[in-house]
């Protein structure tokens, strides 16, 4: 039962680390003057995928692929099919309200490049670059778009991140940022090694435990934050965290974690998870495109998926 409670206490620590974490830079980001967009758009999107990148970072020094890429690929197909399923089943999420046609293309688009790259069997440090430019253009564009936005006559206002405190003291931005850049690699160590643990004594690969038991665990803020979305009608909000957290998840964690080390693609992820994953993206085009609302039976259809595809791969 150790490495059971081992696994739980590093995803707990992951969590609260990287809570913590993203409170203490956006502050500090803040204070030192750096407009709230800019903030938005990097400090926060990249504080909050630290579970993942620590996760990620650890299972490549300790050559567990199987765990790296499990976690991003089991993440993004959980984000789709549970993290919007399951507050579909507590509120009708109104996507037809809201327009993320052209992340929703980004994101896509990260897939296919992920994929193409997956298929040379070895994501090594000039693919990880590769993926890292991609990035870089996407924050580019985005932060350049949203600059124009802001000159139209949109006020920069720290009120739209949720994080920031004008208030906070230094000395607290300060605790916040010791306690999440020590906790976030202790929790990852945790987690990786009780995961490989749990691998070995009940007979099953690494990339499976990646593909569930850690995407889960990693995936629990995206959920926490979509559920709250959708009680509160804030479907672009719930929306917009999926889309933009699988674009992280693909082209930063993986492609910061090949700069540790070369990662070794299972041929399974080829034969059948990644075409998992894309399909799964897929399956929101009509909450794109034709602004059709989530619905509970919507939810349930995706969240039965989830749990035919987990148990595809435990039985």
């Amino acid at each position: 039962m150790l490495p059971w409670f081992y696994s739980a206490l590093g995803l707990l620590m992951l969590v609260l680390a990287g809570d913590l974490l993203v409170k203490g830079a956006v502050n500090l980001s803040l204070r030192l003057g750096v407009p709230a967009l800019i903030v938005s758009l990097t400090v926060v999107a990249f504080g909050t995928s630290a579970p993942e990148l620590l996760v990620a970072i650890k299972a490549t020094l300790n050559d567990a692929p199987g765990i790296a890429l499990g976690n991003v690929v089991g993440s993004n197909i959980a984000n789709i099919l549970l993290v919007l399923g399951i507050p579909a089943l507590l509120a009708t999420l109104h996507t037809s309200e809201c327009d993320t046609r052209k992340s929703f293309l980004l994101m896509i688009g990260a897939s296919v490049l992920f994929i193409g790259i997956s298929a040379q069997g070895v994501i090594g440090f000039g693919s990880g670059l590769i993926l890292l430019g991609a990035l870089a253009l996407i924050l580019g564009e985005n932060i350049w778009e949203a600059r124009c936005h802001r000159r139209s006559g949109q006020p920069d206002e720290m009120d739209e991140i949720e994080e920031a405190d004008p208030d906070m003291p230094f000395w607290r931005i300060g605790f916040y940022l010791v306690l999440g850049l020590v906790g976030l690699p202790m929790g990852a160590s945790l987690l990786v090694d009780s995961a490989s643990e749990i691998a070995s004594a009940y007979g099953v690969s690494d990339t499976v435990i990646g593909l569930t038991l850690v995407a889960v665990g990693t995936s629990l803020p995206e959920l926490a934050t979509t559920v709250m979305a959708a009680l509160r009608r804030q479907a672009d909000v719930a929306l917009g965290n999926v889309i933009g957290s699988n674009m992280f998840n693909l082209l930063a964690i993986i492609g910061v974690a090949a700069m540790f080390g070369p990662i070794r693609v299972d041929p399974e992820f080829l034969d059948f998870d990644l075409w998992v994953m894309l399909g799964s993206a897929l399956l929101i085009v009509p909450f794109v495109f034709f602004r059709r609302d989530i619905t509970w039976p919507w939810g349930l259809a995706l969240t039965v998926l989830y749990l035919g595809y987990v148990a595809t791969l435990l039985f």
